[in-house]
């Protein structure tokens, strides 16, 4: 259960990769477990969009990149060692710091983050 005792500071880590956009959503979860971002209204959907968050489970650490489910080519790039990482289509779990596939989610929550502008829902 070594890989447990990691898990603070994988989600700390995971958590500041959201930083940069932290201000422009609102902050619906601020745990030491649970760190979610809701996104403006859509009158498209009929409801706000979250637009990710942070998750510490009793296996991993989860990433959550909703921009990457609405937007599925946000993934044509992505390494096959982030994919694997991949659960269902908008999720990344891990159990250790990883600081290349960080830097890699990094780049792809800023790419979600500029559709989710486009689209509004900023």
């Amino acid at each position: 259960m070594a890989a447990r005792a990691e898990f603070p500071r994988v989600f700390t880590e995971l958590k500041k990769l959201f930083g940069p956009f932290a201000r422009r959503f609102k902050v619906i979860a601020n745990t030491p477990a649970k760190y979610y971002l809701e996104g403006a209204y859509s009158e498209k959907y009929k409801r706000t969009i979250w637009f990710g968050g942070v998750q510490q489970g009793k296996a991993y650490v989860s990433f959550h990149l909703i921009g990457v489910y609405a937007f599925p080519a946000l993934l044509k790039d992505v390494s096959p060692k982030l994919r694997a990482r991949m659960q269902g289509k908008a999720c990344f779990n891990f159990t250790k710091v990883d600081p290349s596939l960080f830097r890699e989610l990094g780049r792809l929550a800023k790419q979600s983050f500029a559709r989710f502008k486009k689209e509004k829902w900023v």
